[in-house]
C-alpha cells in the first residue's frame, strides 16, 4: 500500500494534478471574484420552468451521484420531469427512492447507460423514445446536461477500443448529443444543452486534433498513462465542442431555440477521485477545505442550474462557481479552427461507431 502510494506521488501526472491544476483553479476563481466585485452578476434567479406551462423533459448524465444527483434533486423540485442516467441500476434506484423521500411529487424515470459505449448510447436513444411515445408524452427534450465524468488513472479500453476516460468525458456527451439533437430541435419550447467541463482545461496551452487523439487510442501507446493530460484533454474538448455547437446552431436556426452552455462548478466533494489513494485524496480535500475552495454537491450545483435555468437566449457562454457568474475560459478553448477540427474528427468516429453497431446488430439478426 505505501509503495503504491508513493509510485504516485513520484509520477509527473500526480504533481501536475497538485501544482498545475490548483493554479488553474485559483485564475478560474481571481476571474470570478472580479466578476462579483463588479455586480457583473444576476441579482435575481431565472423563473422557474412551470412558467411554461408544460412540465419540461430533463436528461442527465452522471445522475446517481455527486453533483448528478444534487441536479437531479434540485430540477425535480423546479417541476422538470427528470430522466436520470447512469452505468448502476442500483444506484439509479436508489437515487430515486432519495428523491421521492424529499419530493414525493417528483416526475422521474431511470435509464441504465453506459457512456463510454456507443452501442448502450443508441439503445438508450431507442428506449427513450419508445417511452415517450408509449407515455404519450411530446417527442422531445428540453434540458439536456452532459455530467457523467471518470477521473481514471490507469489506461482502460472500451469494447471499441477507445480510451475509457475519453469515451465517458467526452466522446460519449458528443455522441449522446448528436443522437438527441432532433428531440431538442422539436421542443415546443426553447431547449438547452449543458455541458459540465472543469477548471483543468486551463492546464493545456497547445494540441493537436486528430481522431487518434479523441478516441485516446494513442494515450494506450505511452509507457505511463497520462492520466491527468486525458482528463484535461476530455474536459477542453467538451469546451470547443460546446462553442463549436452554439455557432452551428445559430447559423442552423437564426432564432436560435436550442443554447448551449459550458459548465464549471469549480472543486466539489464527490467520488471523482476514488481511483487516487484514499490518503492522497483526503489530504487534499482537507487542504481544499482549509482554503475555503472545497463544495458539497448541493452547493456546487448551484452553478449548473444557473446554466439550466438562464434566460433562452443565453448561449456560447461559460458559467464558474456559482451566483449566476460567467467568465472567460482558456485562449485555447475559444480557438476555432482548433474546434472545428474537433468536430470534423468527432463526427467521423461517430460515422465509424454508427456503422460498426449496424453491423454488430446485422450479424446478431443472421446468428438468431
Amino acid at each position: 500500500m505505501m509503495m503504491e502510494v508513493l509510485e504516485f506521488v513520484m509520477s509527473v501526472e500526480f504533481w501536475r494534478m497538485s501544482v498545475l491544476w490548483t493554479f488553474c483553479l485559483l485564475i478560474s476563481y481571481w476571474k470570478h471574484w472580479k466578476l462579483i466585485a463588479s455586480n457583473s452578476c444576476p441579482s435575481k434567479p431565472p423563473p422557474s420552468p412551470s412558467a411554461f406551462g408544460h412540465r419540461p423533459l430533463c436528461i442527465i448524465t452522471g445522475a446517481t451521484s455527486g453533483l448528478g444527483a444534487a441536479a437531479a434533486h434540485a430540477l425535480s423540485a423546479h417541476g422538470f420531469f427528470v430522466v436520470l442516467v447512469g452505468r448502476s441500476s442500483h444506484l439509479l434506484a436508489k437515487t430515486m427512492m432519495d428523491i421521492k423521500t424529499q419530493n414525493k411529487n417528483a416526475h422521474l424515470k431511470a435509464f441504465q447507460v453506459d457512456l463510454a459505449s456507443f452501442g448502450s448510447i443508441l439503445q438508450f436513444k431507442a428506449s427513450l423514445q419508445k417511452w415517450l411515445s408509449d407515455s404519450e408524452m411530446h417527442s422531445s427534450i428540453q434540458l439536456l446536461i452532459n455530467n457523467a465524468g471518470i477521473l481514471a488513472t490507469s489506461s482502460r479500453l472500451t469494447c471499441q477500443g477507445y480510451d475509457q476516460m475519453m469515451a465517458t468525458n467526452y466522446f460519449g456527451a458528443f455522441s449522446l448529443t448528436k443522437l438527441l439533437l432532433p428531440l431538442l430541435r422539436n421542443s415546443p419550447i426553447p431547449s438547452r444543452i449543458v455541458n459540465v467541463t472543469s477548471f483543468t482545461h486551463r492546464s493545456v496551452l497547445n494540441v493537436q486534433v486528430n481522431k487518434d487523439i479523441v478516441s485516446g487510442k494513442c494515450f494506450g501507446r505511452s509507457k505511463r498513462y497520462p492520466y491527468a493530460h486525458v482528463y484535461e484533454y476530455s474536459k477542453l474538448f467538451l469546451l470547443l465542442f460546446s462553442y463549436e455547437l452554439h455557432r452551428q446552431l445559430g447559423l442552423m436556426d437564426i432564432s436560435r431555440r436550442v443554447s448551449v452552455i459550458a459548465v464549471d462548478p469549480g472543486v466539489v466533494e464527490t467520488n471523482i477521485m476514488r481511483e487516487v489513494p484514499s490518503c492522497l485524496s483526503s489530504l487534499a480535500f482537507i487542504v481544499l477545505k482549509l482554503l475555503g475552495l472545497l463544495q458539497s454537491p448541493e452547493i456546487g450545483v448551484s452553478s449548473i442550474l444557473d446554466a439550466a435555468l438562464a434566460p433562452p437566449e443565453t448561449s456560447g457562454v461559460y458559467y464558474f462557481g456559482g451566483k449566476g457568474g460567467t467568465v472567460n475560459s482558456s485562449v485555447l478553448s475559444y480557438n476555432a479552427k482548433l474546434a472545428k477540427e474537433l468536430w470534423n474528427a468527432s463526427s467521423d468516429l461517430f460515422l465509424e461507431s454508427e456503422l460498426a453497431s449496424k453491423e454488430t446488430i446485422s450479424v446478431s439478426n443472421v446468428k438468431s
